[in-house]
């Protein structure tokens, strides 16, 4: 147990229960970083009230029972009623040391649940756009980060494989040929081929032999099961898992075949789901759709907001397919959380789902469900980023602009590089920047894009957490050394390797916290703030020239448990290491 927050956590709650009775040892008690010490306990300012006294003698009750003469140099209460507490450097210097010795960093493993994650989900024949950006890249974030935390991660590319829109494709793709370059571009160019697809059926009379006719039709014989109509289905579907294939190598995101569970994978399900809602009374039949009218959801004038499993044609939609899904990972995957990595405006879909999915049985109270809500991605105009014809900016077209960006920035700080080596930066550097910016946001806001801004070597950037571990890459090839060998003591003298020291003994918590809380924003700020904590260090502190040898072997420890941390966190969140910037 590394983190200084959750020893001095326990020590405190100890003192809290031996002071106060047991009833009040499982109370937080707040633990943050302080201006004024370490860390600063805030318990006494919630208990007062409770206890009908001061907070400044409740600070001073727990003082008496507080057992950290081991852990701690200073204690001592201030302002209000906080409680103070300086760390000792011989207890940060071990600490800090014994992360070295542990493959986990500090990073606990978790109580092993089984968690499906729902995330990325683009649609078949159609180009990837930046609105699947944020949900392939947190939800890539999240599924790193639980497995690290020892958890089994599920994924779940939910792509659109199934519905109408399949018979004009399946139309298209018999006239130009299976084999035809034209069928090639759903490796390339998706929305192309989807576009030819539609203007044909736009165009299209009423016929009987027409394209629009024939495209009607083959949608019938899809969902009736003909042989010829899915084979020619899965076709185009695995034409689009090429192109789906290119988008996330080039993203880097840990996503592959063997985690597509499109639509089509419910589809023999949703007969049975709607006859089990009905037969549980659960939905009835109203203006011919059958719909389940949930407690709680209302629109206009009170009136109740249905939630359609079956429309008024016979056909299914979005929540039957949600509802057969959800039942399918609690049954089948045997799930204890499911998490669901989808823009914030299907929020009320996602409720009403899953109410309705609780009074079937089909989601127990013991199953945690979590719509992990992601905003939008903004232009400088602060509306939706879109291209100037107002369609939505192409994924792959925006990856390949940031790798041409960063290798520019490349080619003028690092000329003496190979040109081959220089590429392979740029493309870490290009798609890191773009990754971070996402990750480095809450992934419920809006946020906006910017090139000039997420390539730059300052600030809260992808660069410059990179640059942050290429640096350290770089003194120790200059002195000659490994930091895998980097092992000596750590001599905590001066603040800033104080400082570094604790950062660093921070990174297990922050890590679990990201696990619990599913917001990989607070990893990023985290890995900001101990770059710049070694900007610090090195302000201060020389490395190479230290003044004694101690203090060199020292000082080189501390800087490699730090490379080790910065790229274990840029992993998790799916960030790449160069060994050069």
């Amino acid at each position: 147990m590394a983190d200084p927050q959750e020893v001095l956590s326990r020590r405190v709650q100890s003192a809290l229960g031996a002071a106060f009775g047991p009833e009040y040892a499982d109370t937080d008690p707040v633990i943050r970083p302080s201006q004024f010490a370490d860390y600063q306990a805030n318990a006494a300012l919630a208990l007062a009230k409770r206890l009908g006294r001061k907070p400044r003698e409740v600070s001073a009750a727990i003082m008496e029972h507080l057992d950290v003469s081991d852990v701690c140099s200073a204690v001592e209460v201030s302002g209000p009623g906080f409680v103070n507490l300086t760390l000792r450097d011989d207890w940060i210097s071990e600490r800090t040391r014994a992360l070295l010795d542990d493959e986990r960093l500090g990073v606990p493993a978790q109580d092993r649940l089984v968690i499906p994650i729902d995330y990325s989900a683009p649609n078949v024949a159609k180009e990837m756009h930046v609105g699947h950006l944020r949900t392939t890249v947190v939800g890539d974030s999240l599924a790193r980060t639980l497995e690290f935390l020892g958890h089994d991660v599920i994924r779940q590319n939910h792509i659109g494989d199934w519905g109408t829109p399949f018979g004009m494709l399946i139309e298209h793709l018999l006239e130009v040929g299976e084999d035809s370059p034209e069928a090639g571009l759903l490796t390339t160019d998706p929305n192309a081929f989807y576009q030819a697809a539609r203007t044909k059926f736009d165009a299209s009379g009423p016929e009987e032999d027409g394209f629009a006719a024939r495209a009607r039709r083959r949608v019938v014989a899809l969902q009736g099961g003909d042989e010829e109509t899915l084979r020619l289905w899965r076709g185009l579907v695995e034409l689009s898992k090429v192109y789906f294939n290119k988008v996330y190598a080039k993203l880097g995101v840990t996503l592959t075949d063997d985690d597509l569970a499109g639509e089509s994978t419910y589809n023999a399900m949703l007969a049975e789901v709607c006859d089990d809602l009905e037969a549980k009374g659960i939905a009835e039949i109203s203006e011919g759709a059958l719909c389940a009218f949930l407690e709680g959801f209302t629109g206009r004038e009170d009136k109740p907001v249905p939630l359609i499993v079956r429309k008024s044609d016979g056909g299914y939609g979005y929540a039957t397919t949600d509802l057969a899904t959800i039942r399918h990972r609690v049954d089948d995957l045997k799930a204890d959380r499911v998490l669901y990595v989808v823009g914030a405006p299907q929020a009320m879909h996602f409720k009403m789902v899953w109410a309705a999915a609780r009074k079937a049985g089909w989601l127990p109270d013991s199953v945690e469900v979590t719509h992990v809500q992601i905003g939008n991605v903004l232009g400088s105009d602060g509306k939706i980023l879109r291209t100037r014809s107002g369609a939505p900016v192409r994924l792959m077209a925006l990856l390949d602009e940031a790798i041409e960006r960063a290798a520019a920035v490349v080619r003028e700080n690092r000329p003496d590089l190979p040109a081959e080596e220089q590429a392979a930066i740029a493309r870490q550097v290009g798609i890191g920047a773009v990754k971070y910016a996402d990750l480095s946001v809450a992934h419920d806001t809006e946020y906006t894009f910017d090139f000039d801004r997420m390539l730059a070597l300052t600030g809260n950037t992808g660069p410059y957490l990179q640059y942050a571990q290429a640096r350290i890459r770089s003194i120790f090839r200059k002195g000659g050394l490994s930091p895998e060998r980097a092992r000596a003591d750590i001599a905590i003298g001066h603040e800033a390797e104080r400082a570094l020291a604790l950062k660093l003994l921070e990174f297990g918590a922050v890590v679990a916290q990201v696990g619990d809380l599913l917001q990989p924003h607070r990893l990023s700020t985290y890995l900001f703030e101990l770059a710049q904590s070694l900007t610090a260090f090195y302000e201060h502190c020389p490395v190479l020239s230290a003044a004694t040898e101690a203090e060199r072997e020292s000082r080189l420890t501390l800087i490699a448990l730090a490379l080790r941390v910065l790229v274990q966190g840029l992993d998790l969140l799916g960030v790449e290491a160069p060994e050069h910037m």
